[in-house]
Order: C-alpha cells, then sequence, then structure tokens
C-alpha cells in the first residue's frame, strides 16, 4: 500500500531560523507518521508538508498536490496526525473524505483522532469531528474580528504597514510615531497642493528632484511595505498624491475598519461604507496643522468633478499604457473624452505617453470586432477549432513534458527521504545526519513540487481557453449588428487593451486588444 503523508502547521514557529527551514513541529510530525507507516509496512509514496497554513486556508500548495495526486491515484492512503491538519471545514471533510477519496479508492486514516475510511461505523465521528473544527473556526474568526475591532476603537494601529509618513512605535505597540524623512515630503505635498499646484504636477515636482515614493522610502529604510504590482514603482503618482491628501491619520486621527473580509472562509476583502469607518481622534503625533489641512480639504471639494452614481468609463481599467503597462486615466476636454497615460507627466523620461480619445478606441474595437465575427463565420468549424487550438496545443505538451520531468524529479527525492529513513532505522546514519541531510531533500522536493504545480495551473488555463472554443460562435453572434459599446459589453468581450501613442507619419495609434473569448 502506499501512503501520502500530510504535515500542516499553521502557527508561527519561533524555532526555525530560517523561513525555509521546517518547524519543529512539522518536523515532528513527520517522525510519528513516517514511523507509524512503516510499522504498518506501508510504503511511503510522498511527504506532503504546509508551514504556517490555517486549516481553513484551501490555497495551501502542498494539500492541492496531494489533493491532484489523490485525483490520479498515485496512493492508496492518506496519513494525518489529525482529521483538523488535513481541513478544518466541514464542507471540504464532506466533499474529499467521504466522498471523492472513496471514488478514488484513496483510505484517510489520522492517528491521534482515530479517524479511517476503512472502519465502518466510523464516518459519525468524523462528521462530528468536522462539525467541531467548523465551529472552531467561525468562533476564532468571530474572536479575531472582536478583538481587532475593540483594539481599533480604543485607537490601536492594526495593519501590518504604517502609513507613508508614520512608522511603528518600537516601544509601544499599536502606536504610531512619526519618520521625519517621509513627514517633511507630507508637509511638503500639502503645501504644493494649497499653493495651487495640481496633484499631477506635484508628483511630477517630487520624482524630478528624485524623491523616493512612499514604497521605495520603505523599502530603503528596511521598513516593511507592500509589495506594487506595476511597473515603475520607484515613481510618485497621481493616485498616491490624491489619496494622501485625504488621509485623516496625517492631522492625528486613526481611521481604520475600511474593509471587512466577506467570510472566514476566504481571504477576500470588501469595502466598507464610510459611516461605518472606525476613528479615534488624537492617537498620536499630527504632520499636517488642522488649519492647512482645513484649506487643503476646502480645494480639494473645489476641484472635485461632479459624478452620476452607476455611471463608468466603458473602459475603465482596460485601456493600458503600451510603453509603461500603466492603467490609462480619462481626461475631457472641449466636451470630448480622451485616455492618457499619467507616467508621461510625473516624470521626465519615464514614459512616451499614450493617449488616445475614447470615440476613437471605441470605433477600432467595433471595427476589429466586426472583422473577427466576418472571418469567424466564413470559416468552416472544423478550420476555426484547429485554427484556434494548434498554438494553444504545442504549449500544452510543452507543459505536460515540463510537469513530467519535475514530477519525477520530485519523486526521486521522495525515495531518497525514505532510505535515509530506512538507513537511520539499521543505524547507518544517526539521528541528526538524518535530519540534515532529509532537511535539503524536502526542500528541493517541494520546490520541484511548487514548480510543477505553477505548471500544471497553467495547463489547466490552457484547458479552459481550448474549451472556451465551444462557446466562441454563441458569444461572436449576440454582437453581429454591433454599432455601439457600453460598458457590460467591454467587460465581457475584452482582458485588457494596450494603446500607444500617434505615429506622426501615418496619424494611427497602434491598439493591441486582448478579447476575452
Amino acid at each position: 500500500m502506499k501512503v501520502a503523508i500530510y504535515c500542516r502547521l499553521s502557527e508561527e514557529d519561533k524555532n526555525k531560523q530560517l523561513e525555509t527551514d521546517d518547524s519543529e513541529s512539522i518536523q515532528n510530525q513527520k517522525s510519528m507518521l513516517i514511523q507509524y507507516a512503516m510499522d504498518r509496512q506501508w510504503n511511503i509514496y510522498n511527504i506532503y508538508s504546509d508551514d504556517d497554513y490555517t486549516g481553513s486556508d484551501r490555497n495551501r500548495p502542498a494539500f492541492n498536490q496531494l489533493l491532484d495526486d489523490a485525483k490520479n491515484h498515485k496512493f492508496d492512503i492518506v496519513l494525518c496526525k489529525t482529521q483538523s491538519r488535513f481541513t478544518r471545514e466541514l464542507e471540504l471533510v464532506e466533499k474529499y473524505i467521504h466522498t471523492l477519496f472513496p471514488l478514488w479508492r484513496i483510505r484517510f486514516v489520522s492517528v491521534v483522532d482515530n479517524a479511517d475510511t476503512e472502519v465502518k461505523g466510523n464516518k459519525k465521528a468524523r462528521q462530528i469531528n468536522g462539525l467541531i473544527n467548523e465551529w472552531y473556526l467561525e468562533d476564532m474568526s468571530e474572536n479575531i474580528k472582536s478583538v481587532l475591532t475593540n483594539k481599533r476603537k480604543n485607537g490601536a494601529h492594526i495593519g501590518s504597514f504604517a502609513l507613508y509618513g508614520y512608522q511603528k512605535d518600537p516601544n509601544q505597540k499599536g502606536h504610531l510615531i512619526i519618520d521625519e524623512d517621509a513627514a517633511k515630503v507630507v508637509r511638503e505635498v500639502f503645501t504644493l497642493f494649497s499653493q495651487g499646484y495640481g496633484k499631477t504636477a506635484i508628483a511630477r515636482i517630487l520624482n524630478d528632484r528624485g524623491i523616493p515614493n512612499p514604497t521605495e522610502h520603505k523599502r530603503l529604510k528596511n521598513l516593511r511595505y507592500k509589495q506594487p504590482k506595476t511597473q515603475n514603482s520607484t515613481l510618485w503618482k497621481y493616485f498616491a498624491i490624491s489619496d494622501m491628501l485625504t488621509n485623516e491619520i496625517y492631522i492625528g486621527n486613526m481611521v481604520q475598519g475600511k474593509y471587512g473580509s466577506i467570510s472566514y472562509k476566504t481571504k477576500e476583502n470588501k469595502p466598507i461604507p464610510k459611516e461605518q469607518w472606525i476613528k479615534v481622534k488624537g492617537t498620536h503625533s499630527p504632520i499636517i496643522d488642522r488649519e492647512l489641512w482645513d484649506n487643503v480639504q476646502e480645494l480639494v471639494r473645489e476641484k472635485a468633478k461632479p459624478f452620476i452614481i452607476g455611471t463608468i468609463g466603458i473602459f475603465a481599467k482596460k485601456a493600458r499604457c503600451m510603453y509603461c503597462d500603466y492603467v490609462m486615466r480619462s481626461t475631457k476636454s472641449h466636451d470630448r473624452y480622451y485616455l492618457k497615460c499619467e507616467t508621461k507627466h510625473v516624470a521626465k523620461d519615464a514614459c512616451i505617453g499614450a493617449f488616445i480619445p475614447v470615440e476613437e478606441l471605441e470605433n477600432a474595437v467595433i471595427s476589429e470586432l466586426r472583422k473577427i465575427i466576418t472571418e469567424y463565420l466564413d470559416k468552416d468549424e472544423l478550420e476555426q477549432q484547429v485554427s484556434f487550438n494548434n498554438n494553444l496545443s504545442e504549449k500544452r505538451e510543452k507543459l505536460k513534458v515540463e510537469i513530467a520531468t519535475f514530477e519525477k524529479k520530485a519523486s526521486e527525492y521522495a525515495k531518497g527521504i525514505k532510505d535515509l529513513y530506512l538507513d537511520k532505522v539499521k543505524g547507518i546514519i544517526s539521528e541528526s545526519e538524518f535530519l540534515q541531510f532529509s532537511k535539503e531533500f524536502y526542500t528541493e522536493k517541494e520546490r520541484l513540487e511548487k514548480v510543477a504545480m505553477e505548471a500544471k495551473e497553467k495547463q489547466e488555463a490552457i484547458d479552459r481557453k481550448m474549451q472556451s472554443a465551444d462557446n466562441r460562435r454563441q458569444i461572436i453572434e449576440e454582437y453581429i449588428d454591433i454599432t455601439k459599446l457600453n460598458r457590460e459589453m467591454t467587460v465581457k468581450l475584452i482582458d485588457f487593451i494596450y494603446v500607444g501613442r500617434r505615429n506622426p507619419e501615418t496619424k494611427q495609434i497602434p491598439i493591441e486588444i486582448h478579447w476575452n473569448f
């Protein structure tokens, strides 16, 4: 019988010297489960390990790899210390332990709480365990939420990152102290805006002087910061200035609770209405004095453009600059709407700047869509399928080879771990030597499993694209007589659009449309 061992630890382990190391708890789980398997003469197929993950996290890399391997019946048994190490969600207990595992002919065993799908009458105990674990998750989530809400109401700063201009007080948890280097920049931004400078102009002034933006400032000072997703991360941008000018933390008020979790089962957040934000006055030293703050807020209100609720640009967050990959901003001049890249205006030589009238982009999209529809409907169905799938099939085959290579190497390391353990049992190597060698094997094996899983995700994405070919005719025929775009259409049809700058000779603007079909 081939057995897959699964281990998990949710809490940060102080015994770990490096993040890449296994915690002591994980090592203990592995040793116990390996011994349990050896005593029953089960062959260890693989050891799957998730360190620093909760039992409600469905994105655990080793957990998902185990499920994928179980589906392909690469082993016969899943072995855990307890059922809660596998999952704390009753939904997943029912889905996998009670439904899919039996279909896949996989036996589930947990040592401490005696869960075993091969034992008759054991199912109710497993369901009770699952229900208790589910209650535990919900209660823990509510308790944590309650504690954090109480701390916020008391004015304590709750968050991984301090706002630019401040840093966390090393002597008082939940308290902010002024970062004077950044605070000087904050004061200058408020002053410049009060003197009539626009937000883009202020960003350009800071960039021309080589002042690092908030993320780069924190990185240079070895402070915690959120990794940006876009390019040119060292530049000040319009939105950074805009957000700064209306943040009450700069006048000493702690404003938190702007976002809340959708459910304890997901990490996704949703915006909270402004009237429900938690605001506590005078929790820390202000950077901006009240008079300057009031002047700036008045100017912000005066410059704010009227906004009709329910309206949004048809290309909002869809149009990107071809040269710097930033989302283009909407602007209006003489009753005409345009899309432009702000990067050009915030720093010298940062970007040549994409620019296009919204009407021109709309006509280009409609024209390209009509062309696709005409070509598609003129083709034979089989020809369409072959044309669409040919390139994707090549990519899929390449990924398939890569996955097989990674999995073979990972399997070799798993066998090496098993051989090491047998050598330790036989006294050929010592306990310390086993831990030293096996740690290196585990690290490399888990790295290979991770890259294999990433390749599988790419393969699955290709599969979805290939399967979507069946729905292309229905999608395209829906827009056969299109004359005007609206927001709903662009969301459904377009992933994103790259826009360039008009060629002075041809007068054409380069446009690259990435469709959703």
